[in-house]
C-alpha cells in the first residue's frame, strides 16, 4: 500500500486488513517517516511495554532493510517505574543496538524522598509553575502521585517536551493503538503536536492488542517478564496491578478492559493529559 493512499486514518478500513497486510501498512508508515526525516530530527518514545517494542522491532526491520539509521530512542522514567521495565529496555538497546536516552523532571522529583510526599509550588522551577497553570492548578502545594493528573503531566509530558526541544526534534514514533483506550481511537498516523511543535508518526494505530501479542510470539520478540505473571498494561509501579494470574496474551480480551490493571481516576483524565501533549 502507498502512503499518498491513505489519506485520513479510517479505524474501519485498516483495523479490518489482514496481520500481513497490517504489519505491510505500518512498515510504509515507518519507512515514509524514515526518509521523510532526517536521523538528526526523529525520535523513538519506548515505554518498555508490549507495543512499544513492537514498533521498535518493526522500526529495526525497515532500518536494517534500507541501510537507514536507527533513530534516537527515548524511554521517559517517571519517578515509578517498575525494575524489571528498566532492566528490559537496557538490555533491549544493548541487544538490538540503538541509542537510548532518558528523560527525567528532576526539578521535580528532587523536592521528594517518596511517593505522596507533599510538594511545594513556589520550590518549583518556572518550567513546572507554568505548566501547572496549564492544568489550572492553583493550590500552594501537590502530592507527588506519578499517575495523577499533575505526575503524569509533569514527570511524563513535560519530561518528554523538555528532552524533544533540548534535542531539536521534529517527529516522533509512538506506539499507541486505536482499541487500547478511547482518548486514542480518533488518531491518525500522523498528528501534529505544539508544545514544542513536532510530528507524532503512530504507526501501528490499526494493530489490535491480540494482534500484537501474535507477532511477538510468531516472530520471538522479547517482551518484559511481567506479562508473563498476568499484567496486561504496564504503568507506574505503584499503581498498576496485575489483570489476572494468567499471561497477558491468555486473558480474555473481550469481557476485560487492557487497562483494568491501571489507575482508572487516569483514564478518566486521559482526554485532558493528551490534549497538553500526553502519548
Amino acid at each position: 500500500m502507498k502512503l499518498t493512499e491513505l489519506g485520513k486514518a479510517d479505524r474501519h478500513k485498516y483495523s479490518s486488513l489482514s496481520l500481513g497486510n497490517k504489519l505491510k501498512l505500518c512498515k510504509t508508515i515507518i519507512q515514509h517517516s524514515l526518509k521523510r526525516f532526517k536521523s538528526a530530527d526523529l525520535a523513538t518514545a519506548a515505554t518498555g511495554g508490549k507495543d512499544s517494542t513492537l514498533m521498535l522491532w518493526l522500526i529495526k526491520q525497515v532500518v536494517e532493510k534500507e541501510k537507514l539509521v536507527f533513530p534516537q530512542v527515548v524511554f521517559i522514567d517517571e519517578g515509578d517505574v517498575f525494575e524489571e521495565t528498566k532492566k528490559f529496555i537496557n538490555n533491549l538497546a544493548k541487544d538490538w543496538r540503538f541509542k537510548l536516552s532518558v528523560t527525567h523532571n528532576h526539578d521535580l522529583s528532587s523536592k521528594v524522598r517518596k511517593i505522596g510526599d507533599m510538594v511545594k509550588v513556589a520550590d518549583l522551577n518556572s518550567i513546572n509553575r507554568k505548566e501547572l497553570k496549564k492544568l489550572g492548578f492553583k493550590g500552594e502545594k501537590f502530592a507527588f502521585e506519578p499517575e495523577s493528573l499533575i505526575g503524569n503531566h509533569l514527570m511524563k509530558t513535560v519530561a518528554l517536551n523538555m528532552w524533544l526541544k533540548a534535542n531539536k526534534k521534529k517527529a516522533l514514533f509512538v506506539g499507541v493503538r486505536w482499541d487500547e483506550q478511547e482518548a486514542r481511537s480518533k488518531d491518525d498516523f500522523f498528528r501534529q503536536v505544539d508544545f514544542p511543535k513536532h510530528c507524532r508518526v503512530e504507526p501501528i494505530l490499526h494493530v489490535s492488542e491480540k494482534e500484537v501479542w501474535q507477532v511477538i510470539h510468531d516472530k520471538e520478540i522479547p517482551f518484559v517478564s511481567l506479562y508473563q505473571i498476568g499484567y496486561r498494561s504496564l504503568g507506574a509501579k505503584t499503581t498498576t496491578n496485575k489483570s489476572s494470574n494468567k499471561p497477558a496474551w491468555e486473558q480474555d480480551f473481550k469481557k476485560t478492559a487492557e487497562r483494568s490493571g491501571r489507575q482508572q481516576d487516569k483514564e478518566q483524565i486521559m482526554e485532558k493529559l493528551r490534549s497538553l501533549g500526553y502519548m
